[in-house]
């Protein structure tokens, strides 16, 4: 083998490595979106879970299940609705606002939710 073809053959690994790097980086990219997914949808299939399992046990007890036709909040509707997406896992600050939640509480959105108690 001449100088060349050793230069030659360096280069084509060369490009080879890159091209496997890209690669590897298409792939972490991926995979971080399917466990962002996954993670969220753990959330939202948590929630709904208790949920369903808090309607059950009002309607074994004969009572209506506490929900939009449970007692009314004097805050209001809106609270309600921000808290629920809250519980979902979701931000309701102006920072982040509807992205989703990482497992640990924000403290702009709790304090968002305190001053509107």
């Amino acid at each position: 083998m001449n100088k060349k073809e050793v230069f030659e053959q360096v280069s084509f690994m060369e490009e080879q490595i890159g091209q496997l790097y890209q690669q590897l980086g298409d792939l972490k990219q991926h995979l971080a979106e399917v466990l962002e997914e996954n993670h969220r949808l753990a959330v939202e299939n948590h929630h709904l879970r208790n949920r369903l399992d808090g309607s059950v046990e009002a309607s074994a007890d004969g009572k209506e299940p506490t929900g939009q036709h449970g007692k009314e909040e004097p805050v209001g509707e809106g609270y309600d609705n921000l808290a629920r997406l809250y519980d979902e896992g979701f931000h309701i600050c102006n920072v982040h606002f509807g992205s989703p939640r990482q497992d640990e509480d924000c403290l702009f959105c709790l304090l968002f939710l305190n001053k509107t108690k």
